[in-house]
């Protein structure tokens, strides 16, 4: 252990720390926020922080009293989105997650982790890691990976698993997030921080815009590398296979991959993706993992999905552009000139042929080019909160392919969408 983690560890309780009472008190309260360093953090070969920089240890030492001592919940950067975390094994605390998100009560979380020793705490004493599980924490923990565990009772309470039996259980690869898990010495459960229903933060800005004055103290760690939530995998089921809950940052087509490298043709997985490969009606309506049954990532305007790549499906109406903004315009009960947000891709046609539209007030966030899902999906959830900030009408999101990144994209796209489109011409170039 370094010479700082314990430290800090040590003078705990001693600490003149940032926390303030949320709860039991009518006293208003302005919520804090303190810049941390990522690159000052590391980690030793037992995963134990090394933090280089003073000001991030202040914060992260801050941030650990607030949540041990107080009880209370702590906004910090992950590499997928910024999540508000509390303590996942005390009740009373994870309670307040959903209290400030108005989360509802059978939605599940997600615990955070900083080691494979720390897993390894939270499972029941007699279950063994499948060799798919083995793999899949060897190639991709820590990162956006989050896996489907059996919970014991003892150690999790009901309220972070929806009286569920199993646990969801990932460990970060943000520095930030990590450190502040080790050095609170504690798995906390972290949804996005974000009312619930929103998009999803992916720069502390996000967070103060939705939760300020909410939230008593947010780790400001930059902008969110990946910018969708985690992959979920349900790997428990008798026949072996991997259940795909929820695409997210780690690629389908990555999970497959290695899987391949690692096992034997004979006794080989198959990778199926719920709603592409599978259904689970009563999963959906008794979820064991965020994301599954409520409408996720909605602004407070109305999106509307551009299918420019798919056909329709069996009774679906086509249309071409100027019929759809002809009808955004009949619909707008303004004289003012309507304001349209357009999540706009590089290399697609459709640009254009919206924009000659002058009597249109354009409001357009790139999101970058079909080659890059990447890079889409970093900047989706931005891209959506700075247009419902300029105070736009309507949002249009173009389609992209449900490939590596483009799955996940999709999934968040259509939870958001109030409505769905099929443009009649193709778009693309």
């Amino acid at each position: 252990m370094s010479y700082a983690l314990g430290w800090m560890r040590h003078h705990l309780s001693r600490i003149n720390g940032l926390w303030r009472p949320q709860s039991g008190s009518a006293m208003p309260f302005s919520t804090q926020v303190l810049k941390c360093d990522s690159s000052s953090i590391s980690f030793d070969t037992d995963d134990e922080p090394q933090i280089r920089s003073h000001d991030t240890l202040e914060a992260l030492r801050a941030a650990s009293r607030h949540l041990v001592e107080g009880l209370e919940t702590v906004v910090f950067p992950t590499e997928t989105v910024y999540g508000l975390g509390a303590l996942a094994l005390d009740a009373t605390a994870s309670a307040k997650i959903f209290s400030t998100k108005g989360r509802p009560p059978d939605n599940p979380l997600i615990v955070h982790v900083s080691s494979e020793k720390m897993l390894l705490s939270l499972l029941p004493p007699d279950y063994t890691l499948s060799d798919s599980y083995r793999i899949l924490i060897q190639h991709f923990w820590p990162g956006p990976l989050t896996l489907l565990f059996p919970r014991d009772p003892i150690k999790i309470p009901d309220i972070i698993t929806a009286n569920q039996p199993t646990v969801a259980v990932r460990m970060p690869s943000h520095p930030v997030a990590r450190a502040l898990i080790a050095i609170s010495n504690t798995p906390l459960a972290a949804p996005s921080a974000n009312t619930s229903g929103k998009p999803s933060p992916t720069r502390a800005e996000h967070v103060l815009h939705d939760l300020d004055g909410k939230v008593g103290l947010v780790l400001d760690g930059g902008s969110c590398d990946v910018g969708l939530e985690s992959t979920v995998v349900d790997g428990l089921h008798e026949d072996g296979n991997i259940r795909v809950l929820r695409p997210g940052g780690v690629a389908v087509e990555d999970i497959e991959r290695i899987l391949q490298q690692n096992i034997s043709q004979r006794s080989l997985p198959k990778v199926l993706v719920h709603r592409r490969d599978f259904l689970d009606k009563e999963m959906e309506r008794v979820p064991t993992t965020p994301g599954m049954k409520y409408r996720h990532y909605s602004p407070s305007v109305p999106v509307k999905l551009l299918r420019t790549i798919s056909k329709p499906p069996p009774g679906a109406v086509s249309t071409t552009s100027s019929s759809l903004l002809d009808s955004l315009k009949n619909s707008s009960p303004s004289c003012a000139p309507l304001k349209i947000g357009l999540l706009s891709l590089s290399d697609s046609s459709i640009i254009s042929d919206l924009v000659s539209d002058t009597e249109i007030q354009w409001h357009q966030y790139a999101l970058g080019s079909l080659a890059e899902p990447a890079v889409i999906a970093q900047r989706l959830f931005d891209g959506l909160l700075t247009l419902e900030k300029e105070g736009v009408d309507v949002i249009l999101v173009e389609e992209v392919s449900e490939d590596r990144e483009g799955l996940a994209i999709m999934n968040r796209v259509k939870k958001a969408a109030d409505e769905e489109c099929w443009i009649s011409t193709p778009m693309y170039v």
